[in-house]
């Protein structure tokens, strides 16, 4: 039994569009005002993180030729580099990158929910809601994906329309908000957080990319779903051009806009538990622009839960279809056609760490995880190409794959410097693998590779 190829073009762009725009756009921009100096280094972040995110659409459109199974990345590095690095890569997704993303989502989805109407029990009730909403997405995606596509493309469109209403409003109606007095040409400058010197400016500017790259996070969960997508070495490469790039079109007009209504000194002074977005509508409209802000918080997080739900239990199924995940993962439902015993492997472990609390720090990991394997799967595309594995015109090659693996090495190293703890722990968590590599490893395959449970 296997998968059917029911999803098209403009959802494969809608669900890339989907899982990438979340909660980062509406808060990122208070970090990023405390580094840098004004709105042209902002916007800079912003454009920069995403060319640097569209080469990697380039990029993984080169591999996308070398298959169609689903899977995706973890596909690629096991044609790339054999069992043992996908299975890292696989574990860091489901132990890391895919379930603490999931965890992060749901929660911020329970918070936007208690701001609009506050939850019994305080904090414990928003961890409640955040798992109720993980089982009842498991569960809806174990319905099959093609009524999932249907819900991704309801939502998603939901929520561009409402960033793009905020940006609207915030542009015709700055010039009467209370900030525009101390946002006039001829202001001073502002001042930010770091003094500009010694490199400081280069140091905060690749800071606040950061901040800009965690906001366009989860583009490449496309290729996770590889399996079924209608001609998936087109469609793939198109969805994810096209998914990034409204999403950087909406990314970089939204922070515009909030700079519009507010100075950066004041964006910069925002409490870590502030977020920008609702701020600024705050100003504009008063109450009813934090409710609207939380809505629309709460629509993009679900949505974004939706389209990690269905893309990264792909990954496990995948694993366990190569004998190095637990092999019932490896079922497809026989009505539905959904990978429902990994869709509760990934609903189990998210909620796990939802209510241990432990989510915010993984999360703090997803980047330094994401960017490792971005790297390595960059290179395999070059080795791939000089094998002529892959015959293919890629866009941009070599000097992209060459940009893309520079970037990453220097994203890694940078973050083994600045943050040496969380990095080890990082590298701890994708090692600890190795054991259950092994451990899946123990018997030799029974039956033709890959076949798993049929």
């Amino acid at each position: 039994m296997e998968f059917k190829r029911v999803l098209g073009l403009p959802t494969g762009i809608l669900l890339v569009a989907g899982i990438m725009i979340g909660s980062g756009v509406f808060k990122k921009i208070v970090p990023m005002a405390q580094v840098l100096p004004g709105e042209p280094y902002i916007l800079a972040a912003w454009i920069v993180a995403g060319i640097i995110t569209m080469f990697g659409a380039f990029t993984y459109a080169g591999l996308a030729r070398m298959t169609t199974e689903t899977g995706g990345v973890y596909e690629y590095l096991r044609l790339i580099y054999g069992d043992f690095i996908s299975f890292l890569f696989g574990w860091s997704v489901f132990t890391i990158v895919g379930s603490g993303a999931v965890a992060a989502l749901s929660f911020v989805f329970a918070q936007s929910v208690n701001t609009l109407t506050p939850l019994p029990f305080g904090g414990l009730g928003i961890k409640i809601l955040a798992v109720l909403t993980i089982a009842f997405l498991a569960w809806f995606n174990s319905r099959g994906i093609k009524k999932v596509g249907i819900l991704n493309n309801i939502v998603t469109s939901a929520k561009i329309l409402g960033i793009l209403l905020l940006i609207i409003t915030a542009l015709l109606c700055a010039h009467d908000s209370e900030s525009y007095a101390y946002y006039r040409p001829g202001a001073a400058p502002h001042a930010p957080a770091i003094p500009l010197h010694n490199g400081a400016l280069l140091s905060g500017f690749f800071a606040a990319m950061l901040s800009a790259l965690w906001a366009y996070d989860g583009w490449a969960n496309i290729t996770f779903v590889t399996g079924e997508i209608k001609n998936p070495q087109r469609n793939i490469p198109y969805a994810i051009i096209g998914g990034v790039g409204i999403a950087m079109i909406l990314y970089v007009l939204l922070n515009y806009a909030y700079m519009r209504v507010l100075p950066l000194d004041r964006l910069s002074r925002l409490d870590p538990d502030k977020i920008a977005a609702a701020e600024v509508a705050g100003v504009l409209m008063g109450r009813t622009g934090i409710v609207t802000i939380a809505v629309l918080i709460m629509i993009c997080t679900f949505s974004a839960l939706n389209g990690c739900i269905l893309s990264y239990p792909r990954v496990y199924f995948r694993m366990a279809r190569e004998n190095v995940f637990f092999k019932n993962a490896g079922k497809i439902h026989p009505s539905t056609l959904a990978p429902h015993i990994a869709l509760i492997y990934s609903a189990v472990w998210s909620a796990v760490l939802v209510c241990s609390g432990t989510f915010d720090e993984i999360t703090n990991l997803i980047i330094f995880a994401s960017y490792a394997f971005f790297g390595l799967a960059a290179f395999g595309l070059v080795r791939m190409k000089v094998k002529g594995r892959i015959t293919a015109k890629v866009i941009g090659y070599p000097v992209i794959p060459w940009l893309i693996i520079v970037f990453c090495a220097a994203l890694v190293i940078n973050t083994f410097i600045t943050q040496p703890g969380a990095s080890l722990i990082g590298l701890l968590l994708i090692l600890s693998g190795a054991p259950f590599y092994l451990f899946f490893k123990r018997k030799p395959l029974g039956g033709r590779r890959g076949t798993g449970d049929r």
